[in-house]
């Protein structure tokens, strides 16, 4: 049984409360249905199944959100990520996944000094000139502490909470087995992908934990943006960063939800989102390497209408491969091709069973409504959330990577329209997917398409001779084997073999009426109700038989 492989000592305390906190919010019969109960039950946990009823009147949306709020860190960011998979909930699932913050009261500084004389192996006076013990931001991971370098630099220091990743893990465990309960006791459920969200989670937040991975991408963020005017990364102070902390440089300057204060310092709000859009279309077109949560809170605006940006924990990856299928797409948007357009999302959907004359039929509608918006008009938001309604309506789920992207994209428009009620996101994206399909044919691309191409066939050839001498030995030696994967065969076959097995069982019924007939006519032997008892029990399991042979017909021809 999936449970037995939790650990009981660790595991079990945490999972009564998640057993709680789901009857508390009307959830009784999902905990029914996964066994949970049973298995508290035979811990000696006892559940209070009445507890629940307030919460019975709300949306099943907004009570999801509230467990997941009540359970803490690790299922807020958890909704987080489920507010990235666009492609898989509805618009009201994706509002309430939204409003989960995870801002939480910081842990006092007392209790981070044995972990920051760990790290830095001595007292963190000895190093930092000052030091707050007032945290600036708490969140559920980290919090954020002011201090001064000895020469009166100012930095800011991201550490860890204290045993917060033992409490992570063991959450990440529980999630993992009631995502895969989910799949196997709840078919309906399936469509959601309970067990890649979870995984996806799990790889995010595990990357979350550590800032020396944090630490390497603003290193990589600063080294592409080398030389620029407009975007500020913060530097990194490697000698006093490791896996529980992170040193960097303090960004002084307006945080991106403070309109007010943007216009008071009198920054062109313009210039500001159309320097934000740009910064993030370069990580995303060019680099292949972007920050993946872009929100206000992760912004700050400079003096010289310049943007900094922080918090780089949240980062996505994107190949080569997948930037030409966005182009792909987009251009195929553009030249109204829904052949085009039908070839990337089957693309992404991979081996996924899909009607594939009714998705051609939904992406030719898709491209007709937007046919005749001008470019001005289009809303880059509106038409990521139009496509992942086509693709739910498949039950089709995009890559992970793409759900973050569209996600950091629509992020990214809300962001520049805060700023600029005017915003094109689209017109800011156009000089991106035009340098991308330039870039496909210039020389030095060519030719390293045409060097891998020249590499993938000589390669073919070289193997060829002793691929085709293995086969010759093989079929000299009768062990040459052709393996088919013929669907309709496989079913013709079954039904041939329900036929057989309807005739033999028809067969055997006439027999048992026949024999049956002859055993009433014969004189003596055991009767009941003045009938010879095995006549009639010949009769009664003909009966049988013969309603039985009628459903399964009729079920067949229903079929």
């Amino acid at each position: 049984m999936i449970w037995e492989t939790i650990n009981v000592v660790r595991d079990l305390p945490r999972l009564h409360e998640i057993t709680t906190t789901l009857i508390r919010y009307g959830m009784a019969d999902l905990v029914r249905k996964l066994g949970i109960a049973t298995l508290l039950e035979r811990a000696g946990r006892i559940l209070h199944w009445k507890e629940q009823g307030d919460a019975m009147h709300l949306d099943t949306p907004v009570r999801v959100r509230r467990v997941l709020e009540d359970l803490g860190p690790t299922f807020v960011k958890l909704g987080q990520v489920m507010a990235t998979r666009v492609d898989v909930f509805p618009p009201n699932w994706i509002a309430e996944f939204e409003k989960l913050q995870s801002g939480v009261p910081p842990v006092p500084f007392e209790s981070l000094m044995p972990q920051l004389e760990a790290a830095l192996g001595c007292s963190p006076h000895e190093i930092f000139q000052e030091l707050q013990t007032e945290s600036v931001a708490a969140a559920s991971i980290a919090q954020v502490h002011h201090a001064k370098l000895q020469d009166g630099t100012p930095v800011v220091l991201k550490i860890r909470r204290p045993g917060i990743r033992t409490k992570i893990e063991a959450d990440l465990r529980i999630l993992m087995h009631l995502a895969r309960l989910i799949e196997f006791e709840m078919p309906e459920m399936r469509r959601y992908q309970p067990i890649q969200i979870v995984m996806q989670f799990a790889r995010s937040l595990r990357r979350e934990l550590d800032f020396v991975a944090e630490a390497r991408n603003i290193d990589r963020f600063a080294e592409n943006f080398a030389g620029s005017d407009t975007v500020v990364i913060p530097r990194v102070y490697w000698e006093w960063t490791s896996d529980v902390m992170n040193v960097q440089q303090w960004v002084d300057g307006i945080p991106g939800n403070n309109l007010a204060a943007v216009e008071a310092a009198g920054l062109d709000r313009k210039v500001l989102a159309a320097h934000g859009a740009d910064a993030v279309l370069k990580m995303i077109m060019v680099d292949g390497f972007y920050h993946a949560d872009p929100h206000p809170g992760n912004v700050f605006y400079l003096p010289g209408n310049r943007i900094a940006m922080i918090d780089f924990g949240m980062v996505g990856r994107l190949m080569d491969g997948r930037r030409n299928q966005i182009v792909d797409l987009l251009a195929a948007l553009a030249g109204k091709d829904d052949e085009g357009m039908l070839d990337v999302l089957l693309e992404w959907t991979g081996d996924a069973a899909v009607d594939e004359s009714k998705l051609a039929a939904d992406v030719n509608e898709f491209v007709f409504n937007y046919a005749n918006v001008p470019l001005k008009d289009l809303r880059l938001g509106k038409l990521l959330g139009d496509l992942t309604v086509i693709m739910r309506d498949h039950f089709l789920v995009m890559p992970a990577d793409l759900a973050m992207l569209f996600k950091a994209l629509i992020t990214l428009e809300g962001l520049g329209r805060q700023l600029d009620p005017d915003f094109d996101m689209v017109a800011h994206l156009d000089p991106f997917v035009r340098r991308v399909i330039a870039a496909r044919y210039m020389p030095d691309a060519l030719f390293k398409r045409g060097k891998r191409n020249l590499h993938d066939i000589f390669s073919i050839l070289s193997t060829l001779p002793r691929e085709v001498a293995h086969l010759i030995k093989e079929a000299r030696r009768g062990k040459f084997k052709i393996d088919l994967d013929l669907k309709r065969l496989e079913r013709f076959s079954h039904q041939l073999d329900s036929s057989v097995n309807r005739l033999t069982l028809g067969i055997l019924t006439a027999s048992l009426v026949i024999g049956s007939s002859i055993v009433m006519t014969v004189q003596g032997g055991p009767t009941l109700f003045g009938l010879p008892l095995f006549g009639l029990i010949g009769f009664m399991v003909a009966f049988f038989n013969s309603l039985w042979l009628i459903l399964s017909i009729w079920h067949s021809g229903r079929d």
